[in-house]
């Protein structure tokens, strides 16, 4: 038997038990991995809210970013897959393959080995982040040096990835946030410039900080109303990557700033670089270069132990986090 959380109603992490099920057998291209961390994102918040993409069929596992030991592996899976260290790449369905808990059943592809001066706490909180920001940033952006790159919550996990990755370009790293809580500590993990939305006017501040230029590249994971704002303080020719809507608002197309400047706002989600194999690929090998030469280092906010995995996804609800949350699991 092994623990899993599991939850048979929507609503918030009050919803989420634990519960004792019989240890699995990988089916076809599958392995199973024995759980020593799970990584907390947004995505699994907004799923057992019933606010995601995809929507649970009750009662639904969850998760989707878990570092941990192959134990086993399923028909056509290499069997030297066996005892090594991995994490999952997210870009699978949590109805079929939710990963927090003791054990958890994966597809082989979804696999990442990790550098080895990395911890598993440290594991999980990779793939994500960092990919989501190399698919928008470097994939699709092509960000290089002179380029100014505002990013919006930059306190989330992908947001310091957009930094560090920013910052390896040798373009400028322009962390937008909304309270002055978090602008020094911002700046400590690379951020060039930090614009506090509360207090501050967004656009004039970005035409002072790039010298009436605008940003070349925006990474917003808020969306709603204040999209009107960033294409505002957008370069001509400039790119506003959507990839998220924490608002929970209405978006705005900013049609006046889009024909007038020729900028372009762009949905974008991770599986676009997870379903394409060869970008895959690409992505990975990019993102263990940078982490085991150590350009990268993924910040830990708060680690919670599995049997307090309610308090974790209810800390990271409330916003308080400078990166990821991260559940240990013995």
């Amino acid at each position: 038997m092994n623990k899993i959380v599991r939850f048979h109603e929507l609503g918030g992490p009050e919803v989420l038990r634990f519960e004792d099920v019989p240890t699995q057998q990988p089916g076809k291209g599958e392995v199973r991995l024995r759980v020593q961390a799970a990584g907390l994102n947004r995505a699994e918040s907004l799923y057992f809210h019933g606010m995601y993409l995809e929507q649970p069929q009750l009662p639904s596992r969850l998760g989707y970013e878990v570092s941990g030991i192959v134990e086993a592996v399923g028909e056509g899976v290499d069997a030297s897959w066996v005892g090594k260290q991995v994490a999952t790449v997210p870009g699978f369905s949590q109805n079929r393959y939710g990963t927090l808990g003791e054990e958890a059943i994966v597809p082989v592809g979804v696999l990442g080995e990790y550098p080895s001066n990395l911890t598993p706490v440290e594991a999980a909180a990779i793939w994500m982040q960092y990919m989501t920001a190399y698919g928008a940033l470097v994939h699709f952006g092509g960000v290089k040096p002179g380029d100014f790159v505002s990013i919006p919550a930059a306190s989330s996990s992908v947001g310091l990835a957009a930094i560090q990755i920013t910052r390896d370009a040798g373009a400028t790293a322009i962390a937008v946030t909304r309270t002055r809580a978090k602008a020094a500590e911002l700046l400590a993990l690379g951020a060039h410039h930090v614009i506090v939305t509360q207090e501050e006017d967004y656009v004039a501040r970005i035409k002072e900080i790039t010298g009436g230029k605008g940003a070349r590249l925006t990474f917003d994971p808020v969306a709603g109303s204040f999209v009107e704002q960033l294409a505002k303080g957008a370069a001509s020719g400039g790119i506003i990557f959507e990839y998220g809507l924490l608002s929970g608002e209405p978006t705005p197309f900013p049609l006046i700033e889009a024909l007038g400047r020729g900028i372009s706002l762009r949905g974008y989600i991770l599986l676009e670089i997870t379903q394409n194999p060869e970008l895959n690929r690409a992505a990975k090998k990019y993102i263990y270069d940078r982490l085991a030469d150590g350009r990268f280092v993924p910040k830990i906010a708060k680690t919670f132990p599995f049997t307090q995995s309610a308090d974790a996804y209810r800390y990271l609800e409330s916003n308080q986090q400078v990166g990821k949350v991260v559940i240990t699991v013995p």
